[in-house]
């Protein structure tokens, strides 16, 4: 069937997760950073994701934003950098404005210009993705922004998925699920989606039940795949 609808992951995907630890590196008074940050970012975004799985599959759901920040707690210890908390503080105020790659301005409009839905499916919290979205000055060109607190469950659970077919009303194989986790592609793979994993660092595929149906290294193919 013909896609109707784009769902899109938001951090990592639409926007640069790195980016916080990287502007903050560049700042006066951060200097101890200049040299750990791709280390500190790293860090911070796998402990920010596990802490999302163990919080799923232990029954103990969390607002995203107190997930960031025990990943974080986590990441400047990791880099011996725990004991600056205006190095903290600055993180945290910036991940409020991420920004979104390069692409993802113009990938969007293509799409709603071609008559396609267009929607955030996250972990994010609302206040978190709206702060984002505003940031990126992309609310235009989406229909909605989905988070899993309406569920209370992280990705990859199917709970989350649902929310795609209760808001848009199509069919599974009518959606093009887009993400730069290859384990949420993955996730969504085995839902029924048709998916496409933006491995922007060319990691090796996961080891899952299912894999993407596309495999890219950005985000600008995107109106293509979906049939425009």
């Amino acid at each position: 069937m013909a896609i109707k609808t784009c769902v899109f992951d938001a951090y990592g995907t639409l926007f640069d997760v790195a980016a916080a630890a990287r502007q903050a590196a560049t700042e006066p008074g951060f200097e101890a950073l200049q040299n750990k940050w791709p280390d500190l970012a790293g860090h911070w975004r796998l402990k920010q994701l596990q802490y999302t799985w163990l919080r799923a599959v232990a029954d103990a759901h969390a607002d995203f934003w107190d997930v960031t920040q025990d990943g974080l707690d986590w990441a400047l210890e990791a880099t011996g950098l725990q004991g600056d908390t205006n190095l903290r503080q600055r993180l945290l105020d910036l991940y409020w404005e991420l920004r979104a790659y390069p692409e993802v301005p113009e990938m969007l409009t293509a799409l709603k210009e071609g008559g396609l839905q267009t929607t955030i499916l996250s972990n994010g919290s609302p206040p978190m993705l709206d702060g984002a979205v505003k940031s990126a000055g992309i609310g235009h060109v989406l229909d909605d922004v989905l988070s899993v607190e309406s569920v209370g469950v992280f990705k990859p659970h199917a709970r989350v998925y649902d929310l795609v077919q209760e808001r848009f009303g199509c069919e599974r194989d009518e959606v093009l699920f887009v993400s730069s986790n290859g384990w949420d592609a993955a996730g969504a793979s085995g839902y029924g989606f048709v998916t496409a994993w933006v491995n922007r660092a060319a990691e090796p595929m996961d080891r899952l039940p299912w894999t993407p149906a596309h495999v890219l290294s950005d985000l600008t193919s995107i109106p293509k795949l979906a049939g425009l």
